[in-house]
């Protein structure tokens, strides 16, 4: 989190006197990855990085923000039905008009924000962003929504105003979060269950791959595409109800691609579920060993992974890392790793090293911790 006390000092200079703080995290996600489009569950957290703002009600029917990360300005009356041009800030515009719409009385206001939460990471930056004013904003113009509703206002903006066919655990994951708790989240039906997060002798550690590699084509849809047809010869609603037994028997009609990336799905939909019951025993080598079958399964099953993220996971492997896999929708982007605390600054040394040997550009480690979700400061 960013030290509040810059922001309002920011916040003197545009605006004049201060605001009143608020904070959303980004969230990093255990395991349970592409299954959220398949009625499965996933396993997030919060984390303590995020987004951090400063607001104040003006009287008027106008928002101004300044962004400070970007060290830019931008104004839009709340009536506004086609709001600003820059993406950045048609998240704060989409939230404005979402919670008008579901009877916020929102107004005009002040405010500035930034954040300390990676861009481009998998870490949900936007999200946090939508979650820091969805909840900020219900606060100060006395609504009344709880935070499920609200993370839906977050997803609705990325939707309705950016363009983005987002899932809504990343708004979950940063309007519910709890220090030392993870959360699984029924995809299907939203129910949703803590299950303890005491890693006492290890760390969670992202380590950003600084490669995004751009794809031909729609790879994102044709995986969705192909479980969907999957589930149609199932004659279920999506692959979560899906047996083995049922895939086993499909088998024979379906190409071998579909029928990878359904066994896949099932497997992780297996390892969520193994996984809850290992944290109630704190087993956390076991918590990493169904962490590399997943980082298996999207590489050779799924194919989302690419050199650097199949690299960093056997170099973790290698190094006696618990557990190592790609986070987010792969390609690029982050791995996240469970180190034990005595192996922590050799394997950060010797990854590092072997990496930019290997590729010519550096990694990135970035070190997260489970923290609470949005709330005012």
């Amino acid at each position: 989190m960013i030290d509040i006390s810059i922001l309002q000092q920011f916040f003197a200079i545009h605006f004049g006197g201060e605001g009143t703080p608020y904070f959303a995290p980004g969230r990093i996600n255990l395991i349970g990855e592409h299954t959220d489009y398949n009625g499965g569950f996933v396993f997030p957290g919060a984390v303590t990085q995020g987004i951090s703002a400063v607001i104040n009600p003006n009287g008027t029917d106008t928002v101004n923000l300044h962004a400070i990360d970007l060290k830019q300005d931008c104004s839009f009356n709340i009536m506004d039905e086609e709001g600003p041009a820059a993406t950045h800030f048609r998240y704060v515009y989409g939230v404005v008009r979402e919670l008008l719409a579901a009877g916020v009385k929102v107004q005009g206001f002040d405010a500035v924000y930034g954040g300390d939460v990676p861009l481009g990471v998998g870490m949900s930056s936007s999200a946090a962003l939508e979650s820091c004013f969805d909840f900020a904003l219900c606060d100060l113009f006395g609504g009344s929504l709880d935070r499920m509703t609200l993370a839906r206002i977050g997803q609705a903006t990325e939707h309705k105003y950016v363009g983005v066919k987002c899932g809504i655990m990343d708004q979950f994951a940063s309007m519910h979060g709890r220090a030392g708790l993870l959360m699984r989240l029924d995809c299907r039906s939203g129910e949703y269950q803590y299950f303890p997060w005491h890693p006492h002798g290890y760390r969670l550690l992202l380590i950003n791959s600084c490669v995004k590699h751009e794809l031909v084509g729609s790879p994102y849809n044709e995986r969705r595409a192909s479980c969907e047809r999957v589930a149609a010869l199932a004659g279920v609603e999506t692959l979560r109800d899906c047996t083995w037994d049922m895939l086993e028997t499909l088998k024979p009609q379906l190409a071998e691609t579909d029928y990878r990336r359904a066994r896949y799905v099932l497997g992780e939909v297996d390892r969520v579920l193994a996984v809850s019951d290992t944290l109630q025993r704190d087993d956390y080598e076991e918590v990493g060993r169904q962490m590399y079958l997943t980082h298996e399964g999207l590489s050779r099953d799924y194919e989302v992974s690419c050199p650097e993220l199949d690299f960093l996971v056997d170099e973790a492997r290698r190094l006696g890392v618990s557990g190592a896999r790609l986070m987010g929708g792969g390609f690029g982007g982050c791995t996240i790793n469970l180190v034990r605390n005595e192996l922590y600054d050799s394997f950060l040394t010797e990854l590092q090293q072997t990496y930019r040997s290997r590729f010519g550009v550096d990694c990135q480690p970035i070190p997260v911790t489970i923290g609470d979700g949005a709330r005012k400061l």
